[in-house]
């Protein structure tokens, strides 16, 4: 809670524990073992953080954090604690905070879109797990992309993008170097996982802004904003490279502003184990250089974790305000996080680190913070103070009535797609009367067999809904599939789309006309095909 100009975290028998706001963008560290107390930890700093006029930004991996939105209650539990320290001497009171709600699948919170342009063909690589291999090749494809003005905004251009490139390979290998099919079609397979995962969602346009993230309401408190993980949290290379993303583009759009009374902007990263699992030393390198430098930008990054243990030395080096909830000792390895966690903390000589750390109750902590010279201070053993908001999840009537009256609704809540790379290539091949022979061999010779089918059919006099799909169909069908599929209806007629009707009807025509309207149909979807 906010306190005295300062963070209130804890209190003992004897004394206080804050958190200054000058030292709280020097980063810090939640840990603990599930269920000892760090999401109630969490809320306490992001209500603080709030009251001090701060814009948060942290993800709800199980739905509970949404409770800020609305005001908190009594327990047995605060009640306890409000009467032990005299909380409401200290200004404690019941409230609701300002609260955003965000999800990248756009049913929990406002759609959080970015295009494949801005998150770039490195955290691509990261979420596709790409090999070196198939990382330069993908870099090939947005560099001729760019070089081209062909804006990659999302999946079905790059995919465009992939085959055109791979098809035009001879025109790009002297520049760029050899561009293997094999690795493009690997690359195309992922981007189906992906699909899967919500990639159509996630990747497009209007593609977020992120001083959007930085607001304040009327009355001066930061606006914390809540990117619903539930989801998301089940595809967590999309999870942590979205992170990683709006840390980037914090690190590299915002202005240096030096020393500050208070954090810009607060940043919390939770699970964020998620964020250096599999990773690269170089990308690690890159990830410890913005943590270090972003200070400078005003923001606090604060990483939650069960252990310390989970974070690399290198950034675990630069989080000067730490909180430490109870580890269990097990097992060797157990035994293994509790002494690396102890040895983060600058010793207490009234009490064992190590052994106060596997003897914590729930919502006790070790806490040590920068003093007024940028010094760790001695760890103390304190009572987390009880959040001011709601302890538990909101109801979705609550969650959609603050989405409906968000002032971002407008801007963020529908999608459109403009012209970029898959409509533009789409334009060169209505303008090259010769691309059918770039055709590749396999898909020209099913759609010869169903041309020369589609001719010999005689016509059929029986009425529409009564009609056997005849050759025309067929190559309809072809055609439908390569621009996107067909589903199943219960009376098992296949359910078309508006751009699968387009092309069966081009179809239709084509089966008694030439042949080269037939090829053009046909490519107009080979662009968005995995080959």
């Amino acid at each position: 809670m906010f306190a005295e100009g300062k963070i209130l975290i804890g209190c003992n028998e004897d004394d206080n524990v804050f958190l200054l706001p000058k030292l709280a963008n020097r980063h810090g560290l939640i840990a603990g073992a599930t269920g000892t107390g760090k999401t109630v930890t969490l809320k306490v700093l992001a209500e603080s953080f709030s009251d001090l006029g701060v814009p948060v930004f942290l993800a709800d991996m199980k739905g509970d954090i949404s409770g800020l939105a609305k005001v908190g209650s009594d327990n047995d539990f605060i009640t306890k604690n409000r009467e032990k320290y005299s909380l409401d001497e200290k200004g404690f009171k019941f409230k609701e905070y300002p609260v955003e709600f965000w999800d990248l699948f756009g049913q929990k919170g406002l759609p959080v879109r970015v295009t494949l342009s801005e998150m770039g063909p490195v955290l691509l690589s990261k979420i596709l797990n790409l090999s070196e291999a198939q990382s330069g090749v993908l870099n090939i494809v947005f560099r001729v992309a760019d070089e081209n003005s062909l804006p990659i905004i999302d999946l079905k251009d790059l995919k465009s993008m992939i085959n055109y490139v791979v098809e035009h390979k001879d025109q790009f290998e002297s520049q760029y170097g050899a561009i293997a099919e094999k690795s493009a079609n690997t690359i195309l397979r992922s981007l189906i996982t992906l699909e899967d995962q919500g990639g159509n969602d996630f990747f497009g346009e209007p593609a977020l802004e992120i001083n959007d993230f930085m607001q304040v309401d009327d009355n001066g408190c930061g606006v914390i904003n809540i990117l619903d993980a539930q989801k998301l949290s089940l595809s967590p290379e999309i999870y942590s490279t979205f992170l990683l993303w709006m840390l980037s583009t914090l690190f590299e759009d915002l202005p240096e502003v030096g020393d500050m009374d208070k954090p810009k902007f607060v940043f919390f990263f939770d699970e964020a184990h998620l964020l250096f699992d599999d990773m690269s030393p170089e990308f690690g390198k890159k990830i410890e250089q913005i943590v270090r430098l972003i200070r400078s930008k005003g923001v606090g990054l604060y990483f939650i974790s069960q252990s310390p243990a989970d974070i690399p030395d290198d950034i675990l080096a630069q989080l000067g305000n730490r909180v430490q909830h109870a580890l269990h000792a097990y097992t060797p390895k157990d035994q293994k996080a509790v002494k690396v966690a102890a040895e983060t903390f600058r010793p207490n000589p009234d009490f064992d680190t190590a052994e106060v750390i596997s003897n914590l109750g729930i919502g006790q902590a070790l806490v040590s913070v920068l003093d007024e010279k940028g010094v760790p201070t001695v760890v103390e053993q304190v009572d987390i103070v009880p959040p001011q908001s709601y302890i538990g999840a909101i109801d979705d009537s609550l969650r959609a009535q603050l989405i409906d009256i968000s002032t971002l609704k407008g801007k963020y809540a529908e999608a459109y797609d403009r012209e970029s790379a898959y409509e533009l290539l789409l334009n060169k091949i209505d303008e090259n009367p010769n691309i059918e022979s770039e055709v590749v061999p396999e898909t020209r010779e099913v759609i010869e067999e169903a041309k020369a089918q589609a001719q010999e059919e005689p016509a059929s006099e029986e009425p529409e809904q009564a009609q056997q799909p005849g050759a025309a169909d067929v190559l309809g069908g072809i055609l439908g599939t390569v621009l996107g599929g067909q589903t199943q209806t219960k009376g098992g007629r296949a359910k078309k789309s508006s751009t699968q009707k387009v092309a069966e009807r081009a179809a239709s025509q084509a089966a008694n006309t030439v042949a080269r309207e037939v090829t053009k149909g046909l490519m107009r979807g080979i662009f968005g095909q995995m080959k």
